[in-house]
């Protein structure tokens, strides 16, 4: 729940204070990031995504009318600049005489390389929604917010998306192991 500290600061930067605004930067950028991250699993098209997502919102943010829900409204335009990243990234297939001539070499190991892979995988909000809570350490409520979310659709979205991901990597784990 949004304190009134909070939700004063929300409303000023809706009606364009500039120092309001970049208190709401330090504090949502990370959860940004978390979600852009997850879509685009590039580190320097999230932050280039994450930085059009707030200039965006600056040039917008007269469209939020209730200061509680602005920090959903900044992670849905983060997430939504992301995926146009990713429409517009989106690799070319090559021929396959093409593919195999060109090796890419890479420093990920292996099991790396299918944790990628399946994170890769998963649907976009399941992927943003294990980044903010495993590697962003978010709790529930505050996820919940971030991605408009209800408590049962947020614990369901992260059940089915463990239950992938273990089915995804099983193989790998079970090579893995002495």
């Amino acid at each position: 729940m949004m304190d009134a500290n909070e939700r004063e600061v929300y409303r000023a930067a809706i009606h364009g204070d500039r120092e309001a605004f970049e208190m709401i930067i330090r504090t949502q950028s990370r959860s940004m990031f978390a979600i852009a991250y997850g879509i685009l699993q590039n580190r320097e098209e999230a932050e280039d995504a994450v930085q059009d997502a707030l200039v965006k919102a600056w040039k917008s943010r007269w469209r939020v009318r209730d200061p509680a829900k602005f920090p959903a409204w900044l992670c849905m335009i983060a997430r939504h600049r992301a995926r146009d990243v990713f429409r517009k990234l989106r690799p070319v297939p090559v021929p396959a005489e093409i593919e195999s001539v060109v090796s890419d070499p890479s420093d990920l190991s292996s099991l790396d390389q299918q944790l990628h892979s399946a994170l890769a995988a998963l649907p976009e909000l399941h992927r943003a929604a294990l980044s903010l809570r495993y590697f962003e350490e978010m709790d529930y409520a505050t996820i919940e917010n971030r991605l408009g979310l209800t408590n049962g659709s947020l614990r369901g979205i992260l059940g089915r998306a463990l239950a992938s991901l273990r089915k995804q990597l099983k193989p790998a784990l079970a090579s893995e192991q002495p």
